[in-house]
């Protein structure tokens, strides 16, 4: 039995455009999805064709409705990656790079329950299991994984440093 085929693809013509959603709607769309820095927020809304001045005053509208705002961003990005296994360096440079001002990258970090020292060793523990570099060139290599991740050095030193069996697993 064959069906018929009717030509139309698309319910809507091609000479009927979809109404342009304003900035500030498509911002709401964006932001409904997953917090967003403002530096983000803006270069999206610019990338889908958004005048300059009509997106910068979107982006205050959304801010003055606390739809927008950088320091919960940075709150919700911290603890996000602290939960994945990285390290404080390494949170403050992805924040950063989101435009995002020190003072809030700082008090982000701060506000992350966290002793960055177990989290490393989880890492460690989880790439590498529960035995030693045996050369200097191991032990090297094993060190760069978690100074990758955005541990710090005294951090880095006791985990790869310290037996492994200090720390319990729970």
């Amino acid at each position: 039995m064959a069906m018929a085929f009717s030509g139309k693809r698309n319910p809507r013509s091609k000479k009927e455009p979809a109404a342009r959603m304003s900035a500030f709607g498509k911002g709401i769309d964006l932001l409904s999805r997953r917090e967003q820095s403002a530096r983000e927020l803006k270069g999206k809304l610019a990338r889908k064709g958004y005048e300059k001045e009509e997106t910068e005053d979107a982006l205050e509208q959304l801010q003055r409705s606390d739809y927008q705002n950088d320091e919960r961003f940075a709150d919700v990005l911290a603890r996000s990656r602290a939960s994945q296994g990285h390290g404080p360096r390494r949170i403050f440079a992805e924040l950063k790079s989101h435009g995002i001002a020190d003072t809030f990258i700082a008090s982000a970090i701060d506000a992350v329950d966290i002793n960055w020292i177990e989290s490393a060793l989880r890492q460690y523990r989880r790439r590498y299991g529960s035995t030693r570099a045996v050369t200097p060139a191991e032990s090297a290599k094993r060190s760069a994984f978690l100074l990758r991740r955005g541990f710090d050095g005294s951090t880095v030193r006791a985990v790869t440093l310290a037996p492994l069996d200090d720390v319990d697993d729970e």
